[in-house]
C-alpha cells in the first residue's frame, strides 16, 4: 500500500510541487488583497488585480527553482505573465460571479475563485518554463 501511494506521488510530483507553489502564492495574494481592501481601503478588484502583479513575482521563482527546477531567464520572465492572463481571467471573471452576482463575501470569495484556473496555468507554466508537454513530462518523471 505505501508502495502504490508513493509511486503515486512520484508519478505526480511536478503537480504536487505546483500546487504547493500555488497554496505558497495564494496566500501572499490573500495578504496583499486584504491589505489593499482593508487597510487602503480600494474596491476589492482594484486589491485583487494589485496583489495578483505583486504576488506573480515570487511566483515565477518558486515555479522555476522549485516545482519545475529550471533556470529562470529574462525570456521565461517575460513569458511567465502569459500564465496570469489564463489565472487572472478566469479568476476575476469568477470573482465577480461569486460577489457580484452570488453575494458571496469579498473576503471568502477570491480563496475560492483562485482554485478553478490551477489546470490551465499549470499547463501553461509547465509548457512556458520548461518547453515540455505535459505527457513528455510525465514520461520523464516516471523514468527517473
Amino acid at each position: 500500500m505505501l508502495k502504490k501511494i508513493y509511486l503515486l506521488l512520484n508519478k505526480y510530483k511536478t503537480f504536487i510541487r505546483f500546487v504547493i507553489v500555488g497554496f505558497i502564492n495564494t496566500f501572499n495574494y490573500y495578504i496583499i488583497y486584504l491589505f489593499f481592501l482593508v487597510i487602503i481601503n480600494s474596491p476589492y478588484i482594484i486589491s485583487h488585480s494589485l496583489g495578483y502583479l505583486i504576488s506573480m513575482v515570487g511566483s515565477f521563482y518558486l515555479n522555476c527553482y522549485f516545482t519545475y527546477k529550471t533556470k529562470p531567464t529574462l525570456k521565461k520572465f517575460l513569458q511567465f505573465p502569459l500564465t496570469y492572463i489564463v489565472n487572472y481571467s478566469v479568476t476575476t471573471f469568477s470573482l465577480f460571479i461569486f460577489v457580484d452576482l452570488l453575494n458571496w463575501g469579498e473576503f471568502f470569495a477570491p480563496l475560492l475563485a483562485s482554485i478553478i484556473p490551477i489546470p490551465f496555468t499549470f499547463i501553461l507554466s509547465k509548457w512556458i518554463l520548461t518547453n515540455k508537454n505535459i505527457r513528455s513530462s510525465t514520461k520523464l518523471e516516471n523514468s527517473n
